[in-house]
């Protein structure tokens, strides 16, 4: 690797880290991007697409098209690391390495122009990962560019450092956040037939989790976490009359993750019938299963085994949601990680940085695959 490429990545990746935006906001950091490959490049060419956007390199004697995401979106989670690029932007902070995805991609896009390649790569800058907004609109380049391979990499805490891991099939599970709200009647709480409370109806939704996520009815994973209850107001004399249920639902299958939602629905329908009560729903962060293809992972190992990489095996997939999947639905490819050290914080913990040498490794794999 030539070295003066991942000093300038590196600088890249501590500018990034130091001026996070959240998801949708990312307006900053993309320009500086763009403004980066423009400068450090030349035989790519930077195509805007708004809120994101993507770089692709014309191979001599094409073959086949090769894609690699990168997402830039930081959290609201305030930085609390002792560096030098610390987050200027107060409660905002790249806590899950999305400063690392991208510059790894520039750094790949470096190295590849001095090595020269024969087949078309298309580096994929995405927005807004962490609220699953910004896969289904960019993964719509797999079909447009009718590209046939694609891949992604994260950090993985808790592996030794540059051991990889991967899984053929279901890689994360696919969410949502679900609101349920009901409105009903107020009445003094000495009258509460008068009104019309949906403490019953939530109650009811409530109790009804389990049996909707038993494990022995269900192919994989299934799971409803409450995760917040809003029901009525501070004052004694009054009885509740409007109420919320907020859940995240999760599945392994996303055909489970719809059925669950369906029982849901129709349960809070029933008990909003039954009190008398006006019910909606709305739903955030949506994100897709994520299902690698056998031979993106195949590819992904036969790259590692010719780096003298070692991989672990992923018994099951992960539970937190990713919203690649969307990619992986419209071309062949798989997501992986690369161990940081078994001793680190953990992701989305205020002292997490991501470990700039982690570039080299990422750099490393993503050009054996466009070999």
């Amino acid at each position: 690797m030539n070295e003066k490429n991942f000093e300038k990545a590196k600088q890249l990746r501590r500018e990034l880290h130091a001026h996070p935006e959240l998801s949708m906001e990312e307006t900053w950091t993309k320009q500086h991007l763009m403004d980066f490959m423009k400068e450090n490049t030349t035989k790519w060419e930077v195509v805007d697409r708004g809120q994101w956007f993507y770089a692709v390199y014309r191979g001599a004697n094409p073959k086949k098209k090769i894609a690699f995401r990168g997402d830039f979106d930081a959290i609201p989670v305030e930085d609390d690391i002792d560096a030098p690029w610390k987050s200027q932007n107060p409660g905002v902070g790249h806590k899950c390495g999305h400063d690392g995805h991208v510059a790894n991609l520039c750094l790949t896009a470096m190295e590849m122009e001095e090595q020269g390649c024969d087949n078309d790569v298309y580096l994929v800058f995405q927005h807004a990962e962490e609220i699953g907004g910004g896969g289904e609109a960019c993964a719509e380049l797999m079909t447009e560019e009718n590209i046939d391979e694609v891949y992604a990499f994260h950090t993985g805490v808790g592996l030794p450092m540059d051991v990889i891991k991967t899984r053929v099939g279901h890689m994360n599970c696919a969410s949502k956040g679900m609101e349920i709200s009901y409105t009903g009647a107020p009445a003094h709480a000495s009258t509460p037939e008068n009104g019309k409370n949906p403490a019953f109806a939530i109650a009811a939704l409530i109790n009804a989790i389990p049996g909707f996520i038993d494990p022995a009815k269900h192919e994989g994973l299934i799971l409803a976490t409450v995760i917040q209850v809003d029901l009525g107001e501070r004052a004694f004399g009054v009885s509740a009359h409007k109420g919320k249920l907020l859940l995240t639902i999760r599945a392994e299958r996303e055909a489970e993750l719809d059925a669950l939602q369906e029982n849901l629905v129709n349960l809070a329908k029933q008990q909003a019938e039954k009190y008398g009560l006006q019910c909606d729903f709305a739903y955030y962060d949506e994100f897709p299963e994520t299902v690698n293809h056998e031979q993106g992972v195949k590819n992904i190992l036969a790259a590692a085994e010719r780096l003298g990489l070692k991989h672990v095996d992923m018994p099951a997939p992960n539970r937190g949601s990713e919203d690649f999947g969307y990619f992986t639905k419209k071309a062949m490819g798989a997501r992986f990680y690369i161990g940081n050290g078994v001793d680190y914080p953990s992701i989305h913990d205020a002292k997490f940085d991501f470990v700039d040498d982690q570039m080299k490794t990422a750099t490393a794999i993503f050009l054996e695959l466009i070999k």
